[in-house]
């Protein structure tokens, strides 16, 4: 069974484009979502306007993937709420996508 990947981004041209290239590596399921949905499986990439939506204290921060701006203050709540997977929102999306597959394999990790 395929993990599933919720992008939950303000950018739909960003989300757009980064779920063209994760669905390129056909190894997992990927959904567009305007509210992340924590009791879903899997991972959750989200900007700092939806990671503030997410009740405290997470569970699971490692299935967390912030796509951010290069903040200071707009990252101090993610590191709080023990998020450790950034990836800026002018990095490449070849390093978002990287990103992403390294919460996944800490997802599975924990899950085994």
């Amino acid at each position: 069974m395929k993990d599933t990947v919720q992008l939950a981004l303000g950018n739909a041209v960003y989300a757009s484009a980064l779920r063209e290239m994760l669905l390129r590596t056909g190894s997992c399921n990927v959904e567009c979502v305007d509210r992340p949905d924590p009791t879903q499986q899997g991972v959750m990439v989200l900007d700092c306007e939806r990671l503030d939506l997410l009740p405290r204290p997470f569970q699971s921060p490692e299935r967390v993937v912030l796509i951010a701006r290069n903040d200071p203050s707009a990252l101090s709540s993610a590191w709080d709420a023990g998020v450790t997977s950034v990836v800026y929102d002018k990095d490449p999306l070849a390093t978002a996508v990287l990103a992403v597959m390294a919460a996944r394999l800490r997802v599975r990790k924990a899950r085994d």
